[in-house]
This record gives structure tokens, C-alpha cells and sequence, in this order.
């Protein structure tokens, strides 16, 4: 089967424009992944599985990952010159900058009639609030609509496109989304019908306080109030 690199220059080819890069996976299984702009995703998911050297016919695995936003510390060396007049001296500059949080979309993509594979299909969302939107690849392999809904519910990420997209772990009412980083889970677990460890003791903050005891009458108190 082609390289990744080679996949890459034949989809840059076919997809003059197109943004399609080559992820480094430094694992022994060195299963390096093709990063694609949502823009050209569909086009090129339709590619991998019509194209005849190919013939990527078969999703196995949908998964999501999250990026939070992030600061990056960058050192770069300048040059300062002497005040004395001698040569300048070479110092470390730091410089900060933050990189935008977003969220990825993992394809692993195999071909039954060839036998080979796999080829990784990334792509990513803009941000991680108002623009967590990447197209659906389901019209191009039928075997990623469930697994595109698992991505929706435990990630957040909206896939358009998609013919049925709804929750399909978590219940409709459920807030948020589980697989976040920064996802902080409930302390009063009001669907756990039977709490106990760790679970119990977060959930007893929420419990009503039990009812004041009433404190027994004295034997002399008996003894005044009869006739």
C-alpha cells in the first residue's frame, strides 16, 4: 500500500488547494494520519474509497479527541549588541503565545477488497464553543453513523451532514460532554440509585438533613401531668 506521503501528493494533486498534511505518529506502529481541512474532507473521503489503488471500502473506528486551549512557550536566540563596543552576545529570547483549542476527529479506514490498511483521516473543528462543527462522513462509509453520534455525545462535536444526530450514550437531558478535558462531573448523581464510596460521600452533601430528634418526657414531667 502507498505511504501516507504518497496518498498526501496524489490528494494534493487531484485537490489543487486543498489542506492535507502529513501527521507523524513517532509509535512503532508508525501509522502516520493525513490531516485534512473540513472544506475538502468529503471530497476526499470520497477519493479514498472509490480511488482503484486504494479502494479504502470499510470504516472500522470513529474516535474524538480533545486539544484545550493551550500556552506555548517559544525560544529562539537573538542577537544583542555589546554596549562596551565588543562582539554581540548571543541571548535566549522567550516569547508566549496561545494555541487555540479545538477538537479532532479520528478515521481509521481500511480496504476489504485489497486487504490493506490503515489509512488515518483526521480533521478538526475551528474552535471548541461556537464553531465545534465538522462534516459527516457517514454518506461516504454507512459504518460511521453510530460512531460519529458517540463523538457528538461524549465530545461536543457537531456533525453536519448526518442523518440522525442525537445522543446515543448519554440521556437528552444530560449536560455537557463527558470526554472533555476540562469536564467537571456532578456531585449529587441524583440517577444513581444505589450511591456508595466515593459516589456516597459526594452525594450525602446533597441529602436532607434528618429530622431533629424529639427528646422523651422526664419521669417527673409524667409523674406532674396526671390528675
Amino acid at each position: 500500500m502507498e505511504s501516507a506521503e504518497q496518498i498526501r501528493d496524489r490528494l494534493l494533486a487531484r485537490f489543487p488547494g486543498a489542506e492535507i498534511a502529513v501527521v507523524a505518529n513517532p509509535g512503532p506502529a508508525a501509522q502516520h494520519a493525513l490531516q485534512v481541512a473540513a472544506t475538502h474532507i468529503v471530497d476526499v473521503a470520497q477519493f479514498l474509497r472509490d480511488d482503484p489503488t486504494l479502494r479504502l471500502d470499510q470504516c472500522s473506528n470513529v474516535t474524538g479527541i480533545d486539544w484545550p486551549e493551550k500556552e506555548i512557550v517559544e525560544t529562539t536566540k537573538v542577537s544583542v549588541p555589546d554596549p562596551a563596543g565588543g562582539a554581540p552576545k548571543i541571548v535566549e529570547q522567550k516569547t508566549k503565545r496561545v494555541q487555540p483549542g479545538s477538537l479532532e476527529v479520528v478515521y481509521h479506514l481500511y480496504s476489504v477488497a485489497l486487504k490493506h490498511g490503515p489509512v488515518i483521516l483526521r480533521q478538526r473543528t475551528a474552535n471548541r464553543t461556537d464553531q465545534a462543527t465538522v462534516p459527516s462522513l457517514t454518506p461516504v462509509w454507512r459504518a460511521c453513523e453510530f460512531q460519529e453520534r458517540e463523538v457528538y455525545d461524549l465530545f461536543g462535536v457537531i456533525f453536519t451532514g448526518h442523518p440522525d444526530l442525537r445522543r446515543i450514550l448519554m440521556w437528552d437531558a444530560f449536560k455537557d460532554h463527558p470526554m472533555r478535558k476540562d469536564y467537571v462531573e456532578p456531585d449529587d448523581y441524583e440517577w444513581e440509585p444505589t450511591p456508595h464510596g466515593s459516589v456516597l460521600t459526594k452525594a450525602k452533601v446533597h441529602y436532607p438533613p434528618p429530622p431533629a430528634a424529639t427528646a422523651a418526657p422526664s419521669a417527673a414531667a409524667t409523674t406532674e401531668a396526671k390528675p
